[in-house]
């Protein structure tokens, strides 16, 4: 079975907009886990303009699943994993002002700079996931630094779903069978959603996990949130 991470940061985004503390952020990770997600993912970015860093210190008394903090290890987050210790963090290579995370890593390029982080992340005991691009000489250069796993970056495959284009989920396929043959361990994310996650599920062998926060929320909206990881959990088991 795959797992499901849900991403809450667009909890926060509306629980800021408002200034108070309405939706409560802790309640609803563990209503999440309540309603039977296996974990809870955040992505903390320098200007907290969704989860706050306080909000990781927080979280780590409610989650009583997995816990994934996704972000870029720059010296403040990094400052800050190490002293949670989650389950797992997932390093994503993102500019100060992304709206949200649009590349994988250079694993060739950046491979010193991940066997260095990586390897403090992984003498504090937390697993480490790097967010890749469906590269076959990404997955290879993930394989060098010392991850535990990768995180394929899905919004090409989504996209091109949409479009009725079923063959886009091949380079994840192929990265898929590579990363297995190098000991790494599989997860997935990024415009996953109802409409594509059982077909993506059903293509890419040996994945462990997905994180699905905005189309998730936003079906929530319309469907509740019990309802909506019911039907992800039926579709990734």
């Amino acid at each position: 079975m795959t797992k499901l991470s849900v991403n809450i940061n667009k909890i926060a985004t509306l629980r800021n907009a408002r200034g108070g503390n309405v939706p409560d952020l802790l309640q609803v990770a563990k209503d999440i886990q309540a309603f039977g997600a296996q974990g809870i993912t955040i992505h903390p970015r320098p200007d907290e303009r969704h989860i706050r860093y306080q909000d990781a210190y927080d979280l780590k008394a409610i989650v009583t699943t997995e816990y994934n903090i996704e972000g870029n290890p720059m010296d403040n987050f990094t400052k800050m994993v190490l002293e949670i210790k989650p389950t797992q963090v997932t390093l994503v290579p993102d500019a100060v002002d992304a709206i949200t995370s649009n590349a994988g890593w250079d694993t060739v390029k950046h491979k010193d700079y991940l066997k260095e982080i990586i390897s403090e992340f992984k003498r504090n005991g937390i697993r480490t996931s790097i967010f890749v691009d469906p590269t076959l000489k990404m997955i290879e250069g993930a394989a060098e630094t010392g991850t535990d796993r990768i995180e394929l970056y899905t919004e090409e495959f989504a996209k091109q779903y949409a479009l009725g284009n079923k063959k886009a989920v091949k380079p994840y396929t192929e990265c898929a069978v590579l990363a297995d043959k190098l000991n790494l361990g599989i997860n997935a994310g990024h415009d996953l959603s109802l409409e594509n996650v059982a077909f993506f599920k059903e293509n890419i062998p040996h994945l462990l996990e997905v994180s699905i926060g905005h189309a998730l929320i936003s079906e929530a909206l319309y469907d509740g949130l019990e309802k909506v990881i019911s039907e992800y959990l039926k579709k990734l088991n």
